[in-house]
């Protein structure tokens, strides 16, 4: 079929389609009558509508709208088995898989301890292998693939940066590797810049044009969105912020064979159980339910959420200093970019709560020109998966739901 012209009956009817479908994502199961009072299509055009979509097996009947007076009418949703996301999360303690149908909803999971010692292709497909099988279905079935990494693969080399503590992914043809393995689309992405695609399709940053994403567990990373989008850089380094020189720590030359720099060595994980007992605050034992990270950032979140729990004395001190620590690299970006919000991510930062969130906020105002607000990340359960599969369902929904073909 020729592609549609501006103003050609096929270009209007995709794009009623598309409306359609898109507030059927946004709010579920809606009755003919209903689709046509929020697209303003009369009755006749809306009952065309959902006959082609259901035609075509992106939308399918599902129950009535029982309650009212008159008779119940028949409600629609979108197809969830019209097509199928995977996404990864890599880090260097294991390979975490899910599968979404096409409504957004987690159908499969399954995750592999990474190994330095294991082919890395192996261990990709073992582990989105799994998601599939736990899902009922099979590799084909998978639209697109999203993987999610620390660091960016170099889009003029191929080569992964800034994450050398990733062994096994800086073959200059891994990618090659893992296209030739995998029978579907695969695009890789920043594991910061998912955290904040997650944020903005559901989360804290919805309806923001301009924020930074602070994310902090391993690592110290942002993200940086501009404009409404992600802002990589030419390297795909843009938000590598843990590389920052700052002051109040020496300065760290050769940070690429370090794999650190200035603001992840003044702010990072490690440096919070040294200030906390620095400071009087005496860890407490962690319960086995709280070692789902490593170690070091279970030890962190464990001493500032015990810290949030009770603001005061030396529990007070420790957030203060925290906060201070934080607001030396974040006002920096803050003076660069003038986001309109931060979201700050990441279990450390998460475990500090309100309360070292409003002392974040307060040492911000004093050291950077302008004053976003700070703003807690909403997505808590594995926002950087939940957001490789985000950006794996824009993707196949645009061309699942493109009717006019």
């Amino acid at each position: 079929m020729p592609a549609a012209t501006p103003g050609t009956p096929s270009l209007l009817r995709a794009m009623n389609d598309r409306a359609a479908l898109d507030l059927l994502l946004t709010h579920g199961p809606l009755s003919r009558t209903r689709i046509g009072h929020l697209t303003g299509l009369s009755k006749p055009t809306a009952s065309q509508l959902l006959a082609r979509l259901e035609a075509a097996g992106l939308v399918v009947a599902t129950g009535t709208d029982g309650g009212r007076p008159g008779p119940n009418a028949q409600l629609y949703e979108v197809n969830p088995r019209a097509a199928y996301v995977g996404g990864l999360d890599v880090t260097p303690d294991r390979v975490l898989a899910a599968v979404a149908d096409l409504t957004g909803a987690v159908a499969g999971t399954h995750e592999v301890a990474y190994s330095p010692d294991k082919d890395v292709i192996e261990q990709v497909t073992e582990a989105l292998g799994g998601a599939v099988k736990d899902a009922g279905l099979h590799r084909s079935d998978l639209h697109r693939v999203v993987i999610a990494t620390p660091g960016a693969f170099d889009p003029q080399t191929g080569r992964l940066r800034y994450a050398s503590h990733l062994p096994g992914w800086h073959s200059p043809t891994l990618l090659e590797e893992l296209a030739a393995a995998l029978p579907m689309p695969v695009e890789y992405e920043n594991d910061v810049n998912l955290a904040a695609v997650a944020e903005q399709r559901l989360g804290a940053a919805r309806g923001h044009e301009d924020f930074v994403l602070l994310w902090n567990e391993e690592g110290l990373g942002a993200a940086l969105v501009l404009g409404g989008r992600l802002h990589r850089g030419w390297t795909g380094g843009a938000g590598e912020v843990g590389f920052l020189p700052v002051p109040g720590h020496p300065l760290v030359r050769q940070v690429t064979r370090a794999n650190t720099g200035g603001y992840q060595e003044l702010a990072g994980v490690q440096v919070v159980p040294g200030l906390a007992a620095g400071l009087g605050v005496e860890a407490r034992p962690l319960p086995p339910a709280e070692h789902a990270h490593s170690a070091e950032v279970a030890a962190a979140v464990a001493l500032l959420g015990q810290a949030a729990a009770a603001p005061e004395g030396a529990n007070l001190r420790f957030l203060q200093s925290y906060a201070t620590l934080l607001a030396t690299g974040l006002a920096s970006l803050v003076a660069v970019l003038d986001p309109e919000i931060v979201v700050l991510s990441g279990a450390v930062i998460a475990a500090g709560g309100d309360p070292l969130r409003g002392l974040l906020e307060a040492e911000l105002a004093e050291l950077a020109p302008s004053r976003p607000r700070l703003v807690s990340g909403e997505v808590r359960e594995r926002p950087v998966l939940r957001g490789a599969l985000e950006s794996a369902l824009a993707a196949t929904r645009d061309e699942v739901f493109d009717t006019s073909r």
